[in-house]
């Protein structure tokens, strides 16, 4: 074993003050191994020791909510004896260094948290943001990533129904890679990692242990520099095929009574495994490496245990059920081996060519890792620090109908048909609405229920104010499932911020949770899972560029009766168009202000939590009773551009009974929507506006809206 040194601590990414908790708790100098264990489970990417303590004031407990965070996904009842099980994380670093397999891997390392618990998967969706397209390595990276999603998504059967994608200068040298999964599973069949029962077998199944993505999770704990194509070993390739047979394999074997506890292996591998395993079933583990499959030639114990290979569980069995998981797996033509057992030790021993080559307490490995209570600044001083440009005089629009084309056809609101015709929307055949409406419909199957699935978030509001931004993302994605008819349940998160070791960039993670938790309680809609993706920096674009603080939000929420679903598309010629929630008055960080007058200034929009939280009742009550056949919220871009992409969904235009000024045209107030009912139909609370028909939005054709809403990416991507 090498000797510890300070310059090999660092390279493990611990401080000085880490490694003498390290040395403290062990009682001794650890090895190479023991220090390459501590690293990956103290990293930010696995103990979140910056976010932990403002993470427990977040709302994670409603009637429906079966379980919250700290398992592989939060679980929520859906009613009959159902379960959705969902999460949302991040493969932000290893899709900037390699885009395709970074994309790929996590979507698969998604997949197997869903299916982990129980849940057969029955979407994906992702939250996707990019810098500059006229970047020089943009397009490659946009390329590799969608086609990442989409070639594992495609392969393993689960369709991609939906998502967001977004450009902006702040993530020229980190993009975000945001990937989410829902599973059904019934209620009393769904599984947790507590591993107990002294002597119960543990069990390695699925692909064997190669050298990939090695130290991955302590890589995704580091910004960014000039070196970072040096850490393209350290993101995992993935094999969908095979990941099609693991699914299959631990769903047949879950419908036994075999399993008493089952962890994916995802960030940090075989150690995160095994030691949240060991840890939630307040157990010890002991593990003999020379089971454990292999497919590289001398392998040593370090390499397997930090190892993050694809396509791989740990279990803790009954005893005598090894043969039947076995012939299983076998069936499935997956490895399958019997590598340790579950001890009362409370350590984690793993041994090696007959000899102890780790024996580390597991309390401080996981329960007792390091927690930062962070210094940030005051909401005064991050305001003065952001130096987000006051609005000033902004002249108002001399023809809404040329800014409305500009906007439409703008990197923010082009048509992402380029992106989502990648994806196998529809495999499984109950996907009911995809990409392009305000949240994804996916029919539980055999039911006449279907799950309403909404991933969004406004970064430049949160930069200009963490608060409000936080606020807005959580009532963004309240809004696109309350827009189809759905009510929403509960939350995931992926919270990416840049280093939290500088104060500016701590208050943006704690205004922004303070936001998200506010909304929460207020809309009655818990957080049941989440990520956190910290040092989302890059010195490889000079000057150390933080990405936009972006906590992207995933919403669930149910439909009693998919066949009252809500649409965006127009419905028919003569239909009165009705606004719920006013006409706009706010142009503050609005796209019209960034596209048109070329600012990223003023306030972000406030949201009135108790508006919302009507509004979305309003809009629910409206479906539920047959009253409007079309709804729309309106959000980037204002009430204008939400009729044009009505108006683009259906091929009808609309007349507008008044002119429109500039912030009733383009303000992103907050908390509206728009709705269609027939004629002579009266819409309580709300204001008629217009009607459908014609073929022309603001004085433009609705077919020169196409022709720019479409152009963007075509143009680029065959340029």
């Amino acid at each position: 074993m090498s000797e510890i040194t300070p310059d090999v601590v660092e390279a493990h990414g611990l401080s000085p003050e880490e490694y003498e908790r390290v040395v403290n708790a062990m009682g001794r100098v650890p090895n190479l191994l023991e220090l390459g264990i501590f690293s990956v489970m103290w990293s930010e990417h696995c103990s979140y020791k910056s976010s932990r303590f403002h993470l427990k004031q977040l709302p994670t407990e409603a009637p429906w909510v079966i379980c919250g965070p700290g398992e592989n996904a939060g679980v929520i009842d859906i009613g009959d004896g159902q379960a959705a099980i969902f999460k949302m994380e991040s493969h932000n670093h290893p899709s900037y260094i390699e885009p395709y397999q970074g994309a790929a891997t996590g979507v698969g390392g998604i997949l197997r948290d869903v299916f982990t618990m129980g849940a057969r998967p029955v979407a994906n969706m992702n939250a996707l943001r990019f810098g500059r397209p006229e970047h020089p390595k943009m397009k490659h990276l946009v390329q590799g990533v969608v086609s990442g999603i989409g070639g594992y998504g495609n392969c393993v059967g689960v369709p991609t129904v939906g998502g967001e994608t977004n450009f902006h200068k702040a993530y020229d040298g980190n993009i975000l890679v945001n990937a989410m999964t829902v599973g059904v599973a019934d209620t009393d069949k769904i599984f947790y990692c507590a591993a107990t029962g002294l002597g119960n077998p543990i069990v390695y199944v699925g692909s064997k242990t190669g050298r990939d993505g090695i130290h991955g999770a302590t890589m995704a704990s580091a910004d960014f520099d000039e070196k970072s194509e040096e850490k393209r070993p350290t993101v995992q390739v993935g094999d969908p095929f095979t990941e099609k047979l693991l699914i299959e394999a631990c769903l047949e074997l879950m419908a036994t009574d075999a399993i008493v506890a089952i962890q994916d292996m995802g960030a940090a591998g075989l150690t995160s495994s095994s030691v949240e395993m060991a840890s939630k079933g307040g157990a010890g583990i002991r593990l003999d490496m020379n089971q454990v499959p292999c497919r590289e030639e001398a392998m040593t114990p370090y390499e397997m245990m930090l190892s993050e290979s694809q396509e791989r569980m740990l279990m803790v069995l009954k005893p005598g059920k090894e043969a039947m998981a076995e012939a299983i797996f076998r069936k499935w033509e997956l490895d399958f081996a019997v590598i340790g057992e579950v001890t009362d030790t409370g350590h984690m021993v793993l041994e090696f060519d007959g000899e102890v080559v780790c024996d580390i307490p597991l309390g401080p490995l996981a329960d007792d890792a390091p927690e930062y209570q962070r210094p940030y600044v005051s909401a005064e001083d991050y305001k003065t620090w952001a130096a987000v440009p006051a609005m000033g005089d902004v002249p108002a629009a001399t023809d809404l109908g040329a800014d409305l084309t500009t906007l439409i056809g703008s990197a923010d609101l082009a048509s992402r048909a380029w992106i989502w015709q990648q994806y196998d929307s529809q495999v499984g055949a109950d996907t009911m609405q995809k990409s392009g409406g305000d949240a994804a419909v996916v029919r539980v199957h055999g039911t006449k229920k279907a799950l309403a699935i909404s991933t969004d978030c406004s970064p430049r509001y949160c930069y200009a104010d963490p608060y409000e931004g936080g606020k807005q993302a959580v009532a963004e994605t309240y809004r696109n499932i309350s827009a189809v008819g759905g009510l929403p349940l509960a939350i995931t998160n992926c919270l990416n911020f840049a280093n939290p070791q500088r104060p500016e960039i701590m208050a943006q993670i704690v205004g922004c949770l303070n936001g998200m938790g506010d909304a929460c309680r207020a809309l009655d809609y818990p957080i049941v899972s989440g990520n956190v993706s910290l040092y989302n920096e890059s010195k490889a674009t000079g000057g150390g560029s933080a990405i936009l603080p972006t906590p992207a939000i995933g919403g669930v929420g149910i439909l009693a009766d998919h066949d009252a679903m809500a649409t965006i598309a127009f419905k028919n010629e003569g239909d009165a168009i009705w606004l719920i929630g006013g006409k706009g008055t706010h142009l503050g960080q609005s796209l019209w202000l960034k596209t048109i007058a070329g600012k990223e200034a003023g306030d972000a929009p406030t949201v009135d939590l108790k508006a919302e939280a009507a509004n979305g009742g309003t809009v629910r009550s409206l479906i539920g009773a047959g009253t409007v056949n079309a709804v729309h919220d309106i959000s980037d871009g204002g009430l204008l551009v939400a009729l044009a992409e009505m108006a683009l969904a259906s091929g009808l235009g609309c007349t507008l009974d008044t002119e429109l000024s500039t912030a009733e045209a383009f303000g992103e107030d907050q908390s509206r929507y728009v709705v269609t009912a027939p004629a002579g139909a009266e819409i309580p609370g709300a204001e008629k506006i217009g009607s459908v028909g014609g073929s022309s939005v603001a004085g433009v054709e609705v077919t020169e809206l196409r022709r720019v809403n479409e152009a963007f990416f075509k143009d680029w991507m065959e340029a």
